[in-house]
């Protein structure tokens, strides 16, 4: 279940908002420019899934996003826990990748057809994660300061959408706030 939790920017030990409420939710981050949609989840996908198995499972939906929003790049990527040495180091860093506040000159629009991950927005002096899982879209729009927490162990399948080629090019603030505030991990062991 998705799970938006809202600090103020200088106290993340205290929640003001915490809720699992689709709709809550969707109309919070709507308030933001921030699109947050609900796709029924294809089962069945296979463990580490290629790129066009997950686009033709969410073909209509995908289709529909790229007619509306004017998309010409959409792929589809996975993490798939392994106990390997390699995989670990890829994880830690693919994780470290975004884990600072940053922006894009693009809108950046992940569907998460398996596993989780949380984007943290900061807007207006605070701090909204929103801890997505399969079946959510977030449509982040460009420029938004924010970071993102795949957690410890990444395990998800998400397709992106692009309006280039180039992808999403982090632009990073150097603001350490991300540092302070609870991440994937100890966000999902609190549900």
């Amino acid at each position: 279940m998705t799970l938006l939790t809202v600090w103020a920017d200088e106290d993340p030990d205290t929640a003001l908002t915490r809720t699992e409420d689709a709709g809550e939710i969707a109309v919070e981050l709507k308030r933001l420019g921030v699109r947050f949609e609900r796709w029924p989840v294809v089962e069945g996908l296979p463990a580490e899934p290629s790129s066009e198995q997950v686009l033709e499972a969410y073909r209509e939906h995908v289709d529909r996003v790229v007619e509306t929003e004017g998309y010409v790049l959409v792929d589809a990527l996975h993490m798939t826990p392994s106990d390997s040495p390699e995989w670990t180091e890829k994880a830690r860093q693919a994780r470290q990748k975004f884990l600072a506040e940053h922006t894009h000159d693009d809108d950046e629009d992940p569907f998460f057809a398996r596993g989780a991950g949380v984007f943290y927005l900061h807007v207006k002096g605070k701090v909204y994660a929103v801890l997505c899982e399969a079946g959510d879209l977030l449509s982040v729009p460009a420029n938004t300061t924010h970071w993102f927490d795949m957690g410890t162990r990444p395990d998800y399948v998400a397709i992106r959408f692009f309006h280039d080629d180039d992808g999403w090019v982090g632009n990073f603030t150097g603001n350490r706030l991300a540092e302070r505030f609870a991440d994937f991990d100890t966000l999902m062991a609190g549900r």
